[in-house]
Parts: structure tokens; C-alpha cells; sequence
């Protein structure tokens, strides 16, 4: 198992690392209160590159998307890229695809 990260890559580009599961998802919550806390909304969307996520469960899809509220509650705009296959099939079988924004084409399709 990986641990997670979520780095800042700048111009509110950002990038997650490591597992996504049950066990994992808690620090990244944090500093996802954190990250929202503290940026600006605006016209330019956040993104959070999923490329270097490892393993992922529905705790990853449920951290997502509470990342998702916490950026709306904030008046921000947030995407992902680089969306996981293992997430994307959670979102397809929970019906949530239509929640996660995804900005190309690795979108949860289903």
C-alpha cells in the first residue's frame, strides 16, 4: 500500500498520490479542508490530477466527492483529470458518474 499525498503543483493545479481506500483517505480529507480553506475563488478551476493514484475504493470515490461539496459550500470549481479506471467503474455502478467532473477524456463513462 502507498501512502497518499496531495501535492500542490501550482497555478491551482494539484496532484494525489498513493492509495485511495478506507485506511488512507482520512490525511487527505484534512488537507483537503485545508486546500479549499484557503483558495480564492475565481474563474479558473481547480484541478486534481488522479494519475498517480494506486489502488482506489468507493472510501477514494467518497473522498472525491466530498472534496466536490467542499469546493461548491467555497464558490469554487473543481475537476479532475487523470481519472482512475478503478474509480471510474465505482461511479458507473453507483450511478455517481454524472457527479464527478472530469476535465478529459479519462472521464468515468461507464
Amino acid at each position: 500500500m502507498s501512502p497518499p499525498a496531495l501535492t500542490d503543483l501550482g497555478g491551482g493545479c494539484y496532484k494525489v498520490t498513493g492509495d485511495l481506500d478506507f485506511s488512507s483517505v482520512a490525511p487527505l480529507a484534512a488537507e483537503g479542508q485545508r486546500l479549499f480553506a484557503g483558495a480564492e475563488a475565481g474563474p479558473k478551476p481547480l484541478s486534481i490530477d488522479l494519475g498517480g493514484v494506486g489502488q482506489a475504493n468507493s472510501a477514494g470515490l467518497a473522498l472525491l466527492l466530498e472534496w466536490l461539496d467542499q469546493a461548491q459550500g467555497r464558490g469554487l470549481t473543481l475537476s479532475f483529470t487523470n481519472f482512475p479506471n478503478s474509480l471510474a467503474r465505482i461511479a458507473a455502478i453507483t450511478n455517481l458518474t454524472g457527479l464527478v467532473p472530469c476535465a478529459d477524456e479519462t472521464a468515468p463513462n461507464g
